[in-house]
């Protein structure tokens, strides 16, 4: 049976829906087996919706060509993510889940799935190369961003937290937008050919008819709407086990970026292993750019609308780490080709990175 996926997913929603106060009733979230299960079944059907929007924005990708395809599918994942925080926000949620997730997707793509991605294609390809135009200007874009969002708030002085003024919040959430908006039309406009790099593989594809573009955009609404709806859920169990377990609160932001860039980490790790290392780039680089882009004026505007406080500012090891993964990137993306050792140095970063996560 096709789209199996929709049927677990509603499922599971409607069971939260009708039965959550039962099932999250505070004797089960209390014990950790049965909290545990929970978890585990929300896990799966949010990873297996997510799995089939992939699915769907592919299909989408593959009828409208590149660099709409990567971008496509950059959408629909930072789509789920911010709609995820947004909803742990407004449910009372930590201060610090947009920062921290918006740290845990930098770390996981520019040094997990990058530092991965090269290994395994320099293994099988030796050496793979890419549009170094293409990666520079995804950069160019990045640092900024990740400063004004992650550095900045750590070191200004309106306000005695690591957070900003309202005034800084509305500009600096609508500098963000504008820079994001006008990449995506570099990107999509006058520049494409910058990130598309050697021969573009043919495939027998449907027509890119308004019906059958219309049939994929319909399934892959459906496969995000279970993911937003158990999302709230996903929070309660997640807060439960992380205070049961006595877990940094940082890792909730982790598990939400996991979640959430699973999919497009394998789509970007297939990439690699077929050599196609731009593609790689792109949904690595873009996932990045996206997540600053539209997370933070998402996450500052929500702190705005319900007048709480949004802790922004990294501490010092999160400085550090950004500052050694910017660096590190504009090293590995420097070069016309890359190798096994980029990945390497990457991946180490990475395994840093987790450790640091439970052992601050």
């Amino acid at each position: 049976m096709k789209h199996k996926h929709l049927i677990a997913g509603w499922l599971t929603t409607g069971a939260f829906l009708f039965f959550g106060d039962s099932l999250l009733s505070k004797s089960n979230l209390a014990s950790v087996p049965i909290s545990l299960l929970l978890f585990a079944w929300i896990l799966v059907v949010i990873l297996w919706c997510a799995f089939g929007v992939i699915v769907a924005a592919d299909h989408l990708a593959e009828m409208l060509g590149e660099p709409y395809g990567t971008l496509i599918l950059t959408f629909s994942i930072v789509a789920i993510e911010v709609m995820l925080i947004s909803t742990v926000m407004l449910g009372g949620g930590a201060e610090t889940v947009g920062r921290d997730t918006m740290f845990a997707v930098m770390m996981i793509v520019l040094n997990g799935v990058m530092g991965l991605s090269l290994i395994i294609g320099g293994l099988k390809h030796h050496t793979q190369e890419y549009s170094l135009e293409g990666a520079s200007a995804y950069l160019s874009v990045i640092i900024p961003l990740v400063t004004i969002a992650l550095i900045l708030p750590s070191v200004t002085t309106s306000t005695d937290a690591p957070t900003l003024n309202t005034t800084q919040a509305v500009l600096f959430a609508a500098a963000t937008l504008g820079l994001y908006v006008i990449f995506i039309l570099i990107q999509t406009g006058r520049h494409r050919d910058l990130f598309v790099h050697g021969p573009i593989e043919e495939h027998d594809v449907p027509d890119p008819t308004p019906r059958e573009i219309g049939k994929w955009v319909l399934l892959l609404v459906a496969g995000a709407l279970p993911i937003v709806l158990l999302s709230k859920s996903l929070d309660k169990v997640l807060k439960a086990e992380i205070e049961l377990l006595g877990a940094p609160v940082a890792l909730s932001g982790v598990l939400i970026a996991m979640i959430v860039f699973t999919p497009e980490g394998i789509s970007a790790l297939k990439a690699a292993y077929r050599n196609q290392l731009q593609r790689t780039v792109n949904l690595s680089l873009g996932a990045c750019l996206s997540t600053l882009g539209l997370t933070l004026p998402a996450v500052l505007t929500i702190g705005l609308i319900t007048g709480e406080d949004v802790i922004l500012g990294m501490d010092q090891t999160g400085i550090v780490l950004i500052s050694l993964t910017l660096l590190l990137s504009v090293v590995t993306l420097s070069g016309p080709k890359t190798t096994v050792l980029e990945g390497a140095v990457h991946l180490l970063v990475f395994l840093v990175y987790i450790v640091l996560v439970f052992s601050p």
